[in-house]
């Protein structure tokens, strides 16, 4: 049986490999710090693969036709996406894939209630080239991506995504293959691309909700952490931590460790990042 050896959540914000020279130096210094901080967790872990969660930018997918969650069961990926390139400043690199898991996370999460697209084309973006580049900048571990809907109406409840982290976490378990796996969601803290608080970090949102999910109490983070206020802490960015919802029903009662903090307005968004194990 597979064994889940890690379960982290962290900021994939462009401007984190795009510009961080326009940041302070001690903004750089803490956003580096920092991911290296989560790259040493993830490596002590020593997972044979990843599952990722993050949002998917209407890069993949009509609009009106967005799945709540499509997993990617390929057996390599490349990005970024041409269109992408430039503006996350990250060479084109290669990852591998790991197709039986993909499958079978598909497979028995239908079996479970949790009825789950797929694909074997995925484009990425920031989503995973930013935590890639920091984490495993060689593209070592193969990734076995899952975009969700963090943009357009009707996203998964926040209640929806703890569950399926639930199920995700118990179909990992049961995966026949001596494994060990790392479950990592992306996107977040607070911002607002192109939106009024473009020019903003709200802080305080993401000091709370980072304490919130340092108290190892699922339920009350799903109490006081609603869609409503992650939209106003910066609509339009803000709600990709329903991706860390899924993270934290995967964990359980673990209490989540904040690796770093830093909100940094050059770069239009809260970096940050928390390990549950």
């Amino acid at each position: 049986m597979a064994e889940i050896v890690s379960i982290l959540a962290l900021a994939h914000a462009p401007g984190a490999t795009g510009w961080l020279d326009k940041a302070p130096k001690h903004e750089q210094d803490g956003i580096i710090n920092g991911y290296a901080e989560m790259r040493k967790r993830l490596a002590a872990a020593k997972p044979d693969v990843i599952v990722g969660i993050a949002n998917d930018h209407l890069l993949n997918f009509h609009p009106g036709n967005v799945p709540d969650w499509c997993v990617g069961i390929a057996d390599r990926w490349e990005g970024p996406a041409e269109w992408f390139r430039d503006w996350v400043n990250v060479p084109h690199y290669e990852v591998g894939g790991d197709r039986d898991l993909g499958r079978t996370i598909v497979r028995e999460s239908g079996k479970r209630g949790i009825n789950l697209a797929f694909s074997d084309s995925l484009l990425f973006d920031d989503n995973w080239s930013v935590p890639l580049h920091f984490l495993t900048p060689e593209h070592n571990l193969p990734l076995v991506p899952i975009h969700m809907n963090c943009v357009l109406p009707p996203m998964p409840t926040t209640q929806r995504c703890y569950e399926f982290g639930k199920v995700l976490a118990e179909v990992i378990r049961a995966w026949p293959e001596k494994k060990r796996v790392a479950i990592m969601a992306t996107g977040g803290l607070s911002h607002d691309p192109g939106g009024p608080k473009y020019f903003g970090v709200d802080e305080p949102f993401d000091r709370g909700f980072l304490a919130l999910l340092g108290e190892g109490n699922p339920e009350k983070v799903l109490r006081e952490v609603t869609p409503e206020k992650m939209i106003a802490a910066g609509d339009g960015g803000t709600i990709e931590l329903l991706a860390w919802f899924v993270a934290m029903g995967a964990a359980g009662n673990r209490k989540a460790d904040t690796a770093f903090y830093v909100p940094s307005v050059p770069l239009r968004c809260g970096m940050g990042g928390v390990t549950w194990m």
